[in-house]
């Protein structure tokens, strides 16, 4: 087999100790925690919907506004080519890259619930920016508060859901920020949906309901428990012991809380965890965590889809009412999707997830593409029953990435790294999702105006290699606690040449693991 993995639940030497309940202590706290997705989510789906309403473009951009009526002699792929408009919404991302830095520090010394409520306080200013905006500056400024809010959340909040879920669990409880995400999505297009009939100040409702989400997320977040992990990292081991017990649901804890210490020990050993991350026995978390899947995550060309959906469809000939009703529905075939990995994740695993999907994935953009280049002209519509037929196939993929790559980009790094680097690889996450994030966001609608078709051929070939990289070098992590992960990469027949039981400072070894 390609990946490695352990042939039972064991995982190291006190794994099979662990014990606890599904608490309703425990329920709220990571329910609260997730609606740290939903910040994220609002923004993917009211983004594309208001640059696509006309009240927007007349007031900001009215250039583009005459040439999405007018059609001149260009290709329906190149109405919004408008670099302006594409830093409105790319400008969140770029400031939520650099934001995650000072996410990490907040979330290694203060802890998760800190950087949480930062998050919900800058996104809540930047709604309310947004929604009175009298010109472009008031709306890049707005843009990038709101992106300091999704850097500290989309630091924190993963990391928080995988160190308070039990192992058995965790892939389906860290996949609430997948679901509240897609939430956010579906609730936006909705929302844009209805106050785009809403002349001329339905976009600014649509832009300053985002307070709603950040609102809930601060009042919540108030009340959340810190988690154990970062508790004893910041030496406050009494306190550990007692949430670990609250949301474990039992005072057997001995050893579980006995591995954070050891995870605690090591980490305080660490005084530069971004250069340990770069360290030879940390090469398979740089690699694939920190690096390969939240690039690969952008490159499938989903966010391109969510933040242009509407955008999308009324370039392929579409009404306006009719794109953002499209794009809804997407969006709930998102949610659809969330669903279905959360029930079965943590049972096929996330091999399984991110392979299968990736073979439905590349059929269904060669399919648009093949549909496009014969079936799309110049300033033509398409035939009603080739329009259903993309929105059909369209929604099989939103379908395949939201049960992969979608939550699987989120949950596979939040598990990979050890407590020492575990808040400085988390930012590295973070910003390497929203450096392609924003490169996407920026030259997506260029490309589609250049390549035209093509555009989704090169996100089929790209998930190609994406599929090859999990195939060859990531391991079954399902079912293996959060502090034993790096056991794996010892019995994994590429990483184990980086990862010898000499080079690991905690003292346990992989002998404890069957063979692969």
């Amino acid at each position: 087999m390609a990946g490695g993995g352990f042939s039972d639940d064991k995982g190291g030497k006190r794994a099979h100790l662990y014990e606890y309940k599904i608490t309703g202590y425990f329920i709220f706290a990571c329910v609260v925690a997730a609606m740290g997705g939903s910040l994220f989510g609002y923004d993917l789906g009211v983004s594309g919907g208001v640059t696509s309403m006309d009240d927007f473009l007349k007031e900001f951009f009215p250039k583009v506004y005459r040439r999405k009526h007018a059609h001149l002699k260009e290709t329906d792929y190149c109405k919004y080519d408008n670099q302006i408009l594409t830093l409105f919404t790319s400008s969140l991302y770029f400031a939520a890259l650099v934001s995650t830095f000072g996410a990490s520090h907040v979330t290694r010394n203060k802890g998760r619930r800190a950087s949480i409520l930062c998050g919900a306080v800058s996104f809540f200013l930047g709604a309310i920016l947004n929604a009175f905006a009298k010109n472009i500056a008031m709306l890049i400024v707005g843009r990038c508060l709101l992106g300091v809010g999704i850097g500290f959340g989309n630091q924190a909040v993963p990391l928080y859901l995988s160190e308070m879920a039990p192992a058995k669990v965790r892939g389906a409880v860290n996949q609430l920020f997948q679901l509240t995400t897609c939430l956010g999505i579906l609730i936006a297009n909705f929302i844009n949906y209805a106050t785009d009939k809403i002349h001329p100040w339905g976009w600014r409702l649509s832009l300053g309901l985002a307070t709603v989400p950040a609102t809930v997320m601060f009042i919540g977040g108030l009340f959340l428990p810190e988690t154990p992990n970062s508790l004893v990292e910041q030496g406050k081991l009494q306190e550990a012991r007692q949430v670990l017990e609250k949301i474990r649901g039992t005072t057997k804890v001995d050893a579980e809380f006995a591995d954070l210490k050891d995870a605690s020990d090591a980490a305080r050993a660490i005084k530069d965890p971004f250069r340990n991350l770069l360290k030879r026995k940390n090469r398979p978390q740089l690699v694939i965590a920190a690096l390969g899947i939240p690039a690969f995550q952008q490159l499938t060309g989903m966010n391109s889809i969510l933040f242009y959906a509407p955008v999308i469809f009324q370039s392929l000939g579409f009404g306006s009412g009719a794109s953002l009703y499209s794009s809804a529905i997407t969006s709930g075939a998102l949610v659809l999707a969330t669903f279905i990995s959360m029930a079965f994740v943590d049972k096929f695993g996330r091999r399984a997830f991110f392979l299968e999907a990736g073979v439905e994935m590349i059929c269904v953009l060669v399919a648009v593409a093949v549909t496009l280049a014969l079936k799309f002209g110049e300033g033509e519509e398409l035939p009603k029953g080739i329009g259903i037929f993309l929105v059909v196939i369209i929604c099989i993929f939103v379908v395949a990435y939201g049960r992969s790559w979608g939550p699987l980009g989120w949950l596979v790094p939040s598990e990979l790294f050890p407590l020492e680097t575990r808040s400085a690889g988390q930012s590295m996450v973070v910003c390497v999702n929203m450096i392609f994030t924003a490169l996407i966001a920026q030259c997506f609608l260029a490309s589609l105006c250049h390549l035209k078709y093509g555009i989704f051929l090169l996100f089929a070939g790209l998930i190609f290699i994406m599929s090859c990289f999990i195939f060859f070098l990531l391991p079954e992590t399902k079912q293996v606690p959060i502090e034993e992960i790096y056991l794996l990469w010892q019995n994994h027949w590429f990483w184990k040449r980086y990862c010898t039981p000499e080079e690991n400072e905690r003292g346990l070894d992989a002998k404890s693991l069957p063979p692969i």
